[in-house]
C-alpha cells in the first residue's frame, strides 16, 4: 500500500488524460509535452503498478480491463480536484464563499452599515452571515472560529488574543417619547433623572447595561429601570410609545431624533463615550473573503 501510494500524482494525471482522449499524442498535446514523454511516463506506471493499462492501438490506445478499473476511480478523484480547484479559485476572486460577522445592533446599524452595502455591492457572490450578540459571546466566536469579524467592546478586549482593525465610538444617552416632550428643560443630574422618568433599559448579562450601571454607581445612584428589554428595537418602540426614558447609543436613534418621534434628555454629567473595537482573533488565518472587508475601512 505504501508503495502504491508513492507514486507521484502526475503520474496519474498523464495516465488519465491519456485514457480520456485514447491518443499518447493528444494528450501530449493537453500536457504541452512530447509523444515519447507521454508514453515513458505510461511505462512508469505500468512498471510502478506491475501491470498493463493500455493496448497499443494503429490509432491510439485503449485500456485494458485491469487499466479501465483504474481509470474509473481516478477519473473520480481527479473530476474531486478540478472542482477543489475551481472552488478554490471562486473563493479567491470573492464570486463566492461566506463571510461571517458578530456585531452588536447599535453598531451595526449606522457604523457598519455603509460598510456592509458597499461590500455587498462589490462581492454578490459571498454570502454575508451577520449576527446580533453581546461583546462575551462575539469574543468566544471568535475564539472557536464560528465567526471571521467582530466589534467588541475594547475593554473587554485581551490585546493579546485579537487584533484590533478600526476603533469605533458610542455614545450612549436617555430618550423619550412625545408624551414627555414637555417635560424636558434644565439638564438633569443622574439622581433627578431616576426620579423624574421610568427607566428603560437592557436586561443585565451584556457589557452595555454593564456600562450604565457603573455609570450610575460613579455618582452614587441606585439604578432600579422601570422596564428591563432584551433588543434595542424594542426599547426604541417603547420610548415612542411613551413608556419612560430609554438608554440607547445616539446613532441608533438618529432618524428617530430627526424626525421628531424621539427627543434626548439633556444631563448634566453626559455618560461617557463607549469605545468599541473591529477585530479578528489572532492565530485564525483570515479568508479572501474577510479580507475584503477590512480592507474597505482602511480605504
Amino acid at each position: 500500500m505504501n508503495f502504491h501510494m508513492s507514486i507521484h500524482l502526475e503520474l496519474y494525471r498523464i495516465f488519465y488524460l491519456t485514457a480520456k482522449s485514447g491518443s499518447l499524442s493528444k494528450a501530449a498535446k493537453l500536457l504541452y509535452t512530447s509523444q515519447p514523454s507521454v508514453s515513458h511516463s505510461i511505462k512508469l506506471l505500468e512498471e510502478k503498478l506491475g501491470g498493463q493499462l493500455f493496448y497499443r492501438l494503429a490509432r491510439g490506445v485503449s485500456l485494458t480491463p485491469e487499466g479501465r478499473v483504474l481509470y474509473e476511480y481516478i477519473e473520480q478523484g481527479y473530476g474531486l480536484m478540478m472542482t477543489g480547484e475551481q472552488r478554490f479559485s471562486e473563493l479567491k476572486q470573492m464570486s463566492a464563499g461566506q463571510l461571517r460577522i458578530s456585531v452588536c445592533g447599535a453598531v451595526c446599524k449606522y457604523d457598519l452599515l455603509e460598510g456592509i452595502r458597499r461590500y455587498a455591492e462589490l462581492y454578490p457572490g459571498v454570502r454575508l452571515n451577520i449576527k446580533d450578540e453581546s461583546s462575551t459571546e462575539i469574543a468566544r466566536l471568535l475564539a472557536v472560529g464560528e465567526s471571521d469579524i467582530g466589534v467588541v467592546n475594547l475593554h473587554q478586549l485581551d490585546e493579546d488574543s485579537f487584533t484590533l482593525w478600526r476603533q469605533l465610538t458610542l455614545q450612549d444617552c436617555f430618550v423619550v417619547g412625545e408624551r414627555y416632550r414637555d417635560s424636558i428643560k434644565a439638564p438633569l443630574s443622574p439622581q433627578k433623572l431616576t426620579t423624574q422618568y421610568p427607566l428603560i433599559l437592557l436586561q443585565k448579562g451584556g457589557s452595555t447595561r454593564d456600562y450604565i450601571d457603573r455609570y450610575f454607581h460613579s455618582h452614587q445612584v441606585e439604578l432600579i429601570p422601570h422596564l428591563e428589554v432584551s433588543h434595542l428595537d424594542l426599547m426604541v418602540e417603547l420610548a415612542v410609545q411613551g413608556l419612560g426614558a430609554a438608554c440607547v447609543a445616539r446613532s441608533y436613534v438618529e432618524r428617530e431624533l430627526q424626525s421628531g418621534q424621539l427627543h434626548e434628555l439633556p444631563l448634566q454629567a453626559p455618560i461617557p463615550v463607549r469605545h468599541l473595537g473591529l477585530v479578528t482573533k489572532n492565530g485564525m488565518p483570515l479568508s479572501t473573503a474577510a479580507q475584503r472587508f477590512l480592507d474597505l475601512f482602511e480605504r
